[in-house]
């Protein structure tokens, strides 16, 4: 979804950053040559070759969000990805000339990224969140969210780590706020909720990658309606919240991505209602839910106005990211019975 952003990885620091939407650096009318990719360098170091990706992805006028939020970095891990290459190496190998397969392997994916508008982590299958990489594919929605850094601080200081045995998370996708939270608390068991089989596949497939079949499920389920009675410390979700609005203004890059992991009803906060409506009935007397909104954060504050929502904020950016105690959930039902 719109303006998230991802656990962070190695960037290039040396390169010129061309921060968010590309815009071309030339005058508008130029011609654009036959390939996206003609006038390549030939030998190309790996900052050469990044270099010229970024210049092309301004002038082609990408847009960035799944990942990434500039030309540089996006053109850097289609490079590096191509190379074989570490983000963590990223300083001792700008000098280094690619052979010609990584090259020509290189300049295929950054063809692709701007001929079809297709984010990044589709085209490498590969994404990292809370400093753990996953497979990703277009029936998953791309990780971004900066629930991340809750995850790295194991929830606190909204509950006691040492108390947390049970966690779910709604909408799972690829499974990763589910996996990196079972990574966090070695003694907890997950479940991954979907009500979307193709996202299921691809959360058990990182469930394997991860090693982790004996602690995280991949259930499916339309928010609560398939888990029956648990109960669990945390419940976290970042559901569908676009409404229709914004979903019809989104550039291309997001369509690639599966509406239905996008698109929250009229004012995207349909499935956002049921998870705080049926919460409290799932949660234990400790626990706690939190659940990303984003940009419908003031449309959520307005529906709710008594709900004492706390917003939570987040060192690497990103917003619109609530959380509400058992108790919170209790006293607002019983009010409104």
């Amino acid at each position: 979804m719109p303006a998230k952003k991802t656990a962070p990885r190695k960037s290039t620091p040396k390169l010129r950053s061309i921060p968010g939407r590309a815009t071309a650096s030339k005058a508008r009318g130029a011609k654009t040559p036959a390939s996206p990719v003609a006038g390549a360098p030939e030998p190309a170091t790996v900052a050469q070759l990044i270099s010229f990706a970024a210049e092309r992805f301004a002038h082609a006028e990408l847009w960035f969000g799944h990942g990434t939020d500039n030309a540089v970095d996006e053109a850097a891990e289609l490079v590096f990805f191509a190379a074989g290459l570490r983000h963590d190496e990223a300083d001792e190998v700008y000098g280094q000339t690619l052979k010609a397969a990584h090259r020509t392997k290189a300049l295929g994916l950054i063809e692709r990224r701007i001929r079809e508008r297709v984010p990044a982590a589709y085209l490498t299958h590969r994404m990292w969140f809370a400093g753990h990489e996953f497979y990703v594919d277009d029936r998953v929605l791309v990780p971004r969210s900066p629930i991340a850094e809750l995850i790295e601080a194991r929830f606190r200081p909204w509950i006691d780590p040492t108390k947390v045995r049970r966690i779910l998370d709604i909408g799972t996708g690829s499974g990763c706020i589910a996996i990196a939270s079972a990574l966090a608390f070695p003694k907890a068991k997950v479940d991954a909720a979907d009500l979307s089989p193709d996202a299921l596949a691809v959360t058990r497939k990182n469930i394997d990658r991860h090693a982790l079949q004996q602690r995280v499920r991949a259930v499916q389920s339309d928010v609560f309606d398939g888990l029956k009675d648990e109960r669990y410390d945390v419940i976290v979700s970042n559901p569908p919240y676009v409404g229709d609005e914004e979903l019809a203004g989104l550039p291309e890059e997001y369509r690639r991505e599966p509406v239905m992991g996008l698109h929250g009803g009229s004012d995207g906060l349909d499935i956002v209602h049921r998870i705080i409506d049926q919460a409290a009935a799932h949660l234990q007397p400790h626990g706690i839910l939190i659940v990303e909104v984003g940009n419908s954060e003031d449309a959520l504050a307005a529906a709710r106005p008594k709900m004492p929502f706390t917003w939570l904020e987040f060192e690497r950016g990103g917003g619109g990211v609530f959380l509400l105690t058992r108790e919170e959930l209790t006293a607002k039902r019983k009010e409104s019975l």
